[in-house]
């Protein structure tokens, strides 16, 4: 029952309980683009689609009940705003729902919060083994997982256009966020300010200013996350 039990367990990052799971997401990455032309087949496409969609609302769910279970839900920090809360479900969606403008988000907004998050886990509950330290790491991993799965299996591709609708949509994410964050006294997004712990916005000057500084290292992580797929239809092109 201390799987599931109101009882934290310490994390510490860069310990085995941190490296292990990001060994396990790179393998799975890694296998993903080895059998990538196996997994196309229409069968395999439904099990995996299906099947990690059903595993991702399970723990989901699981998850709100362990907040309601213990008593731990709180409107200004359980609901699910986080950048990588938002991706999370925007990656069962695309999973059910096949989308062009889902897959943008997840692309860029998504793995890119994901992969950031993964190295350093500042919002992690609990460290191993309890439930909400699997729910971290299975949640995260799939949300880069999935992005990469729609780009190597079903074909999907982000365009040059991609990056700034992405932004435009992550400034109207905001502008909705902000207002939440009043009422509610979260800090939704980090906009508020910076959460505990070791992490990229640390680096990005004081509150408000790392907000700006974060919108310019977005435009870069976005443009650097675009250039495989214009060097590689530059090759094609030759």
């Amino acid at each position: 029952m201390d799987w599931f039990s109101e009882t934290e367990y310490p994390f510490a990052m860069f310990s085995p309980q941190h490296l292990f799971p990001l060994a396990v997401i790179a393998l799975l990455v890694l296998l993903l683009y080895r059998f990538k032309k196996s997994l196309r087949l229409n069968v395999s496409k439904q099990i995996i689609r299906f099947g990690l969609s059903a595993i991702l609302i399970l723990f989901e769910l699981l998850l709100y009940g362990w907040y309601f279970y213990h008593e731990q839900f709180a409107w200004d920090y359980s609901l699910p705003l986080q950048l990588c809360s938002i991706s999370y479900l925007l990656t069962i969606l695309m999973l059910l729902f096949p989308s062009y403008r889902l897959y943008e988000f997840l692309y860029f907004a998504g793995i890119g919060g994901a992969v950031q998050a993964l190295l350093t886990p500042a919002a992690i509950l609990s460290g191993f083994p309890h439930f909400t330290y699997f729910y971290f790491f299975v949640g995260h991993g799939a949300i880069v997982w999935v992005a990469l799965y729609m780009t190597w299996v079903h074909g999907y591709r982000p365009t040059w256009h991609s990056i700034w609708r992405v932004l435009l949509m992550m400034n109207g994410l905001l502008a909705v966020i902000i207002p939440i964050n009043w009422i509610t006294g979260g800090n939704y997004l980090f906009v508020a300010e910076k959460p505990a712990g070791d992490t990229l916005l640390n680096y990005l000057g004081p509150w408000p200013w790392y907000l700006l500084s974060l919108e310019a290292v977005m435009v870069v992580i976005f443009i650097l996350m675009y250039l495989p797929f214009h060097f590689g239809k530059s090759s094609k092109s030759e």
